[in-house]
């Protein structure tokens, strides 16, 4: 089966090729012989029930600063030319990321879209996450210094987070002396909207952040994220390290109780993370990333993994 692929992600002159999710993705897919499209969330028209974009033919290969070729830009109509969306740019999960899904909608019952735009529209990482609160640390969303305080005397440290942010940005730990939560919590009020996340801080931060990546519900692998020198952070994105992973007995619950209604929804790649082996803290639906690290440790083919559940997908339908 050859597949048409729409690839709707950032520059691709901007990725690093040793670890970007998307890019493995994308070898995977022309290894198959699948045809591979680049375009930009913002590149995106609709007129006349129609969705299209500009769009570049690419070819991928895995050489460092030539790792890919464009050629001549097409209009592709996203509902009839394209069998495939990979929806994959970056967050922030903003209007314009919103946008991006109500469009991609209108097209998902003839195109295949992954992950399904209505459900990552209705999932944002760091609320979803609230349906299954059982598995999560004492959390509070809020954008009030009292509830913050009386939050902190509760849990003695705290971690405070944008509740839309992404890759390990604007996280602070605040102590039991509460030294600058009123500034912390008026810069954030000033900076963002919306509320923000409040938690209890765990000390196994310290052993690392797993990712554990579930492709159609099903674990495909882990990785624990370990964080840097003075950080509490273990992203990636800002100097954690990356380390071989096996799941914990609660780890395994927690994927157990998510897989169905993650089949559901047609989420079909999601990256979940876990502190301290039991404590469930995202839902990443948007652009989960963590295959290249989880492949190179267990020897698996985790962007393989995906495609077979893909061309599963898009089998059904035709078929």
């Amino acid at each position: 089966m050859s597949l048409t692929v729409a690839v709707q992600m950032d520059p691709l002159e901007s990725i690093n090729i040793a670890g970007d999710s998307t890019f493995a993705l994308m070898l995977s897919a022309q290894a198959r012989g699948h045809r591979l499209f680049h375009y930009a969330a913002t590149d995106l028209n609709y007129a006349d029930g129609r969705v299209w974009t500009r769009a570049h033919p690419v070819t991928v290969q895995q050489v460092e600063g030539d790792h890919f070729r464009f050629d001549a830009p097409v209009s592709l109509d996203l509902g009839a030319d394209a069998d495939v969306v990979l929806m994959r740019q970056d967050p922030p999960f903003d209007l314009g990321y919103i946008t991006a899904t109500h469009l991609l909608e209108r097209v998902a019952d003839r195109t295949l879209v992954v992950n399904d735009p209505r459900e990552v529209r209705n999932a944002p990482e760091k609320l979803w996450v609230l349906d299954f609160a059982r598995f999560m640390p004492p959390t509070l969303v809020t954008r009030s210094l009292e509830e913050a305080r009386a939050f902190l005397a509760e849990h003695g440290e705290i971690v405070i987070k944008p509740l839309h942010g992404n890759g390990g940005k604007a996280i602070f730990k605040v102590g039991s002396d509460g030294a600058n939560l009123s500034s912390l919590i008026e810069v954030f009020n000033t900076a963002y909207r919306e509320p923000h996340m409040v938690q209890a801080f765990l000390p196994g931060v310290v052993k690392g952040d797993k990712r554990i990546v579930l492709v159609d519900g099903e674990i495909a692998g882990a990785v624990n994220r370990l964080p840097g020198e003075g950080e509490i952070r273990s992203n990636l994105a800002v100097g954690g390290t990356a380390a071989k992973a096996a799941l914990t007995p609660r780890e395994e619950e927690i994927c157990a109780a998510l897989s169905p209604e993650l089949k559901r929804r047609g989420l079909l790649f999601v990256g979940i993370d876990v502190i301290g082996g039991e404590w469930l803290t995202e839902i990443n639906v948007t652009s989960p990333t963590g295959i290249v690290a989880i492949d190179r440790f267990n020897g698996t083919d985790t962007a393989g993994m995906i495609w077979d559940a893909i061309e599963a997908k898009v089998a059904a339908r035709t078929g």
